[in-house]
């Protein structure tokens, strides 16, 4: 008998439920714009959204985004208890990265950024070695992303968090200065170049499912990939930060139309502007060891891989052809493989295309807006 394919849905992950509330959610909010225009400010509109929301001042626009881990702490819990190796530095610069790679999207750059720290009791911190492994990982996390770590809150939520383990999210400020700096998905033309930046790994979307699989496997996290390392490390490898790209990008004069962070929705995130064009991919990035083995032992298809994970792929950026080598030596010089993954069309309705996989995906399945 064929075993069913594993779904997101199917995990407890349902993407259009959760989507009804965000948008519902917007239009509240928008309904609270008028409250800052004492102080000589506006929202920008069509930040609502986007990956950030942004805050047109005189000289600049200021950035806030909100941001959280998800469940990859659990597989950090799990491979403490299976190993007694730490982790915790590495779930630490996945949460940051998670905020900061959200805001880059619009061209801002982080300022200050704060943990929320929330454990289901207190003896979580009987652990000193396992809390300093954290904020070892959150500091070195905010000097690779350029920015200060302000504050933050540590909550001790008996009956709402799992005793045992955490709950890690967080926020940061940052700034489009000068103003031409703002990345405005209104750029976007056609014929514009689509540039892949290389994924770490799974990030830190898709865990659910992540779980799920090892659930199922006799060695679980301990599993072993073809390259020899296993299951649970591989799905711990730090998430990228791609803020030193994207501002090396502003300082050297390229031109970004748009920018996409590919997490949660996968590559449908490709088509999150409001317009209509065709997102035409005719080269995928390297296939990483860690996407081969969930699709194996899920099974997971193509289809519902790439509408969930960022498979190889952690940040797309939508330049003219003239600036692709410009981006694409700038991501060298900082250690990125980039690739130029393919075109935008116009188009009647929004789709992505992803050619070598024969999948196409319409605008209807991302309803972010």
């Amino acid at each position: 008998m064929t075993e069913a394919k594993m779904t997101y849905a199917g995990v407890g992950v349902d993407y259009d439920a959760m989507d009804h509330f965000k948008r519902m959610a917007q239009f509240a909010a928008r309904e609270t714009a008028g409250n800052i225009r004492r102080f000589g400010f506006s929202e920008v509109e069509m930040s609502r959204g986007e990956s950030a929301y942004l805050i047109e001042t005189p000289d600049s626009y200021i950035a806030h985004v909100e941001e959280g881990l998800g469940t990859k702490i659990l597989v950090a819990d799990a491979m403490y208890r299976f190993t007694g190796k730490l982790y915790y530095n590495q779930v630490a610069q996945c949460t940051l990265a998670m905020i900061v790679n959200d805001m880059i999207t619009l061209g801002a750059l982080p300022l200050s950024v704060a943990m929320h720290f929330a454990v289901g009791d207190s003896n979580w911190f009987d652990n000193g070695k396992r809390y300093c492994d954290l904020i070892d990982g959150w500091k070195k996390a905010c000097i690779i992303t350029r920015c200060n770590w302000g504050c933050g809150e540590t909550a001790t939520l008996r009956d709402i968090v799992v005793p045992g383990t955490a709950a890690l999210s967080g926020s940061a400020v940052g700034i489009i200065k000068p103003k031409d700096q703002f990345i405005n998905s209104e750029n976007i033309k056609h014929g514009d170049a689509i540039i892949f930046i290389e994924s770490s790994g799974i990030h830190a979307n898709g865990l659910t499912m992540a779980r799920e699989i090892a659930e199922k496997l006799p060695e679980g996290y301990l599993a072993k990939l073809p390259d020899g390392r296993t299951y649970g490390e591989t799905l711990l490898d730090p998430t990228h930060i791609y803020v030193g790209l994207i501002e090396d990008c502003l300082n050297y004069g390229v031109n970004i139309h748009y920018a996409v962070n590919i997490t949660g929705h996968g590559w449908r995130k490709l088509m999150r502007a409001k317009q209509s064009f065709a997102y035409i991919i005719e080269r995928l990035p390297k296939q990483l060891p860690i996407f081969d083995f969930i699709q194996k032992h899920g099974p997971v298809d193509d289809l519902e891989a790439y509408a969930n994970l960022n498979m190889g792929a952690g940040f797309a950026l939508y330049v003219s052809e003239s600036d692709v080598e410009k981006i694409l030596l700038i991501a060298q010089s900082l250690g990125f493989n980039a690739i130029n993954g393919g075109h935008i069309e116009s188009s009647h309705e929004k789709k992505v295309i992803i050619k070598p996989k024969s999948l196409e995906y319409l605008g209807s399945t991302l309803g972010v807006r």
